[in-house]
């Protein structure tokens, strides 16, 4: 049942007939047994009045004279005649102390002997007939009363009382139903507002929702679906500048690689021709580290995935270096490496780490003179550590300073993509760090980039 009203209806619904059947048969068993008492004192009560009627001090010979109009009084029961059809199921019966009947009325069952027990008692009669009765006996004037009842005048009387008492809870049930079901609904509306909202957006909407006033229950559902068409309008949106961005920057290599590749084809001499190799290698090496440079860029998105684990920092670091020191030295340069301590374990992602670390020794190469010096040291702390490259290049203006995390941006390196800076800094913001440039006062640049241990 994927309906939450019909859900909740049919919950509400369940425990309402639950309840309405656990009211009826506590009332059906109440008014039994209320019902039940109630006659029985009526018994008692009418034996009690019998026996004051029986037991009047009356002249010798006038007690038959009042049996006799006992019995006259109570031969001619008629209920027709203003009377009620409940006097033919109630009767009494009166016995002297030697067993005579001394008055007895006609719906009265036929005993073979007096019942002598007293109290009150259950009986069956010839005819199949249930019986409530309640038997007194007098000593003193020397008579047994019997009182009975039929039980059909009880269970008529509590079938009236179940009939007046369902009937009316059944209507009211119904009629609180369709109220049940309209509270439910006037409930549920806004739920059904927001299905609606969601129902007639246009499938590429990405506009936040907006439903007020919001019920309680509703705000952290609004808040997750808002989140998350932020993310992906934010997705789209790196997306889209990635394709322009990778578009706009392999427009030109392309086209320059393509003029390459045409002088090839309509060179005349040998020397041309490996001129123009030349020129279309070193196109082609451009586009790699471009294409490469964006995929890098790509991958260090803020929701990408990053790889946190323990690793030793400044082994890590030393074999880093150690990999990039024969390129180093091919360009002329030297590349050393210093920290304090041997060994520090930290939490980060060493392979972002050695990407950040590849970007600026080379930027730190194509910007020192030959024979110049690029250093590389270790500072750990506590809580986070830092990266240091120093090299012995012109520095920065101050205009640069501002620029160079851009991306596509490149100052005074013709082979550069402009990205090199833009992959730190976002490698610094992956690992809750930061970048920063200054200029050496015995000239030269050094980056420092800080990261959480």
């Amino acid at each position: 049942m994927r309906s939450i009203r019909r859900r909740t209806l049919t919950l509400i619904i369940g425990l309402l007939l639950v309840g309405l059947l656990v009211l009826t048969l506590f009332n059906v068993h109440d008014s039994n047994h209320e019902i039940a008492e109630v006659y029985d004192a009526q018994l008692a009560r009418n034996a009690r009045l019998l026996q004051g009627v029986m037991s009047m001090p009356l002249a010798s010979g006038e007690h038959e004279q009042l049996y006799q109009a006992f019995n006259n009084a109570l031969q001619h029961i008629d209920p027709r005649a203003g009377g009620h059809p409940y006097e033919s199921k109630m009767a009494f019966q009166v016995w002297s102390s030697d067993g005579r009947v001394l008055v007895h009325t006609a719906s009265a069952p036929i005993f073979d002997q007096p019942l002598k027990t007293p109290g009150f008692s259950a009986i069956t009669d010839p005819r199949g007939r249930q019986w409530r009765a309640f038997v007194l006996n007098d000593q003193e004037h020397g008579f047994s009363i019997w009182v009975g009842e039929r039980d059909d005048v009880r269970a008529d009387l509590v079938g009236r009382i179940v009939h007046h008492t369902v009937l009316p809870n059944l209507l009211g049930s119904l009629i609180l139903l369709v109220v049940v079901w309209m509270a439910i609904g006037v409930g549920l509306k806004p739920l059904d507002d927001l299905a609606c909202i969601l129902r007639n957006r246009t499938p590429g909407s990405l506009e936040p929702l907006s439903l007020a006033p919001l019920p309680t229950e509703l705000e952290p559902m609004q808040a997750a679906l808002n989140r998350l068409l932020s993310q992906v309008q934010e997705l789209l949106h790196r997306e889209r500048r990635f394709i322009a961005d990778a578009a706009h920057e392999m427009r030109t290599p392309l086209a320059v690689l393509k003029v390459h590749a045409q002088n090839l084809m309509e060179a005349s001499s040998e020397q041309e021709k490996r001129k123009s190799l030349d020129y279309l290698v070193v196109g082609v090496d451009r586009t790699t580290r471009l294409v490469n440079q964006l995929l890098t860029i790509a991958r260090l998105e803020p929701n990408a995935p990053i790889n946190l684990a323990p690793v030793d920092v400044v082994d890590a670091t030393r074999n880093a270096i150690a990999q990039l020191t024969p390129w180093v030295i091919g360009q002329g340069l030297e590349l050393s490496f210093q920290c304090e301590v041997s060994h520090r374990t930290v939490n980060t992602d060493i392979s972002l780490l050695s990407i950040a670390l590849q970007n600026l020794v080379s930027n730190a190469v194509k910007f020192s003179p030959p024979g110049g010096h690029v250093a590389v040291s270790l500072q750990l702390q506590e809580a986070s550590f830092a990266l240091l490259v120093e090299d012995q290049g012109p520095g920065i203006s101050d205009e640069q300073q501002t620029r160079l995390f851009e991306r596509f941006y490149s100052h005074g390196n013709e082979e550069g993509v402009g990205l090199g800076l833009a992959i730190v800094q976002a490698i610094a913001q992956r690992l809750q760090g930061s970048i920063d440039l200054k200029n050496r006062e015995q000239g030269g640049l050094r980056a420092c980039l800080t990261a959480r241990a």
